[in-house]
């Protein structure tokens, strides 16, 4: 009975050392992020105070989700530390509790807040990101500097009636229904070049795209301005969606629809792949954290040497951090399967830790 108190204490130290940390950095990610804005919106016609709060304070969420991991390292070291300067620990060393039961609470906990994160935090976040891109859009008039994408763009393939055609766009919003920078390649039904129609934005109606400022280049033809043209498409919204949606505003829960649609359309779904293996991983990322803030964090105050032990926790944190950069960009870069991308830095983080926490305290 007194080992389930003791858990549920150091647990609820844990959670409010990590929820403590985590609600920080957000403050901080939103007055950074606030002040980026500003400094961006200052040449933006229609930018108001309150309309650049908005767009921050709806970014916020997808920013934080990618920090989460180092919340929970350094909540976690400030738990350990905290409860090593008040010589809690040395009390329940004393009374035969090994640092494997006063760890075991936090790493459970680490791993319901990362369920938790990925099941519901991650679904308002994607949606709030992409009401964030609406609202800067229509403030930009459709600009579409803001809003890019990758280098390449965003693809897709389409059949009409009026043979096939190949869309290229820069940017995407409301999840592929509206483009921006649009490039479009037509082709007749023996498949030989057509003619490729530049234009500023493009809009997906019932039955075909609505291009506005459109310039038409045939072969063999001066080249025509149009204010707006109208390209016949069999696409419906859903399949539109998943080529143009970018990851990051895919929800968990939709994210293998998506990877299935992507397959079948003959697209590269390498980045949703990532992403849902990456929100896969996050419980046990959390985990991990956890292992690695206490492998740095259990020294006692008085044998000296905290300093050194909590900047190399630190630099770990960051390590693993330049480590997941580096497995992702060889994921989408398709050098490196998405799924042992995603697992890498969990496999590394936690073996790290764990093997550190064997060392100390088994020898």
């Amino acid at each position: 009975m007194s080992t389930r108190t003791l858990s549920r204490y150091f647990a609820m130290r844990f959670f409010s050392s990590v929820m403590g940390t985590f609600v920080g950095v957000v403050v901080l990610a939103a007055m950074v992020d606030y002040f980026e804005l500003m400094r961006r919106g200052a040449d933006w016609p229609k930018s108001t105070a309150w309309i650049l709060a908005e767009i921050s304070l709806f970014r916020i969420p997808q920013i934080t989700e990618r920090i989460m991991p180092f919340a929970v390292l350094i909540g976690a070291m400030s738990c350990y530390l905290t409860l090593s300067r008040r010589l809690e620990l040395i009390i329940a060393r004393a009374a035969g509790i090994s640092a494997w039961q006063f760890v075991a609470p936090a790493v459970v906990v680490a791993f319901l807040f990362g369920a938790i994160a990925t099941a519901v935090y991650n679904p308002v976040a994607a949606a709030l990101h992409e009401r964030s891109k609406r609202l800067e859009s229509e403030m930009l008039g459709e600009t579409t500097s803001a809003l890019q994408g990758s280098s390449n763009g965003f693809w897709v393939r389409q059949k009409s009636s009026d043979g096939a055609a190949i869309i290229n766009a820069k940017s995407s919003r409301e999840q592929g229904s509206s483009l921006g920078g649009v490039s479009v390649y037509t082709f007749d039904d023996g498949g030989h070049f057509r003619e490729r129609i530049e234009a500023r934005t493009a809009r997906l109606e019932q039955g075909y795209w609505q291009l506005d400022d459109a310039r038409i280049y045939s072969t063999g033809s001066p080249p025509v301005s149009q204010e707006s043209y109208r390209l016949n498409t069999n696409l419906t919204l859903a399949q539109v969606r998943e080529s143009f949606a970018t990851p990051e505003t895919v929800p968990f829960w939709q994210l293998p629809a998506y990877i299935e649609m992507a397959d079948k359309a003959g697209l590269t779904a390498a980045g949703y792949r990532l992403q849902y293996n990456e929100l896969l991983a996050r419980p046990f990322l959390l985990a991990a954290m956890v292992l690695l803030a206490a492998s740095v964090s259990l020294r006692f105050f008085r044998f000296g040497g905290v300093q050194k032990m909590v900047l190399s926790g630190i630099c770990a944190g960051f390590l693993l951090f330049v480590l997941s950069k580096i497995t992702e960009d060889m994921s989408k870069s398709e050098l490196l399967s998405p799924t042992i991308a995603a697992w890498i830095p969990v496999m590394v983080g936690s073996l790290t830790g764990f093997a550190i926490l064997l060392y100390q305290e088994d020898g």
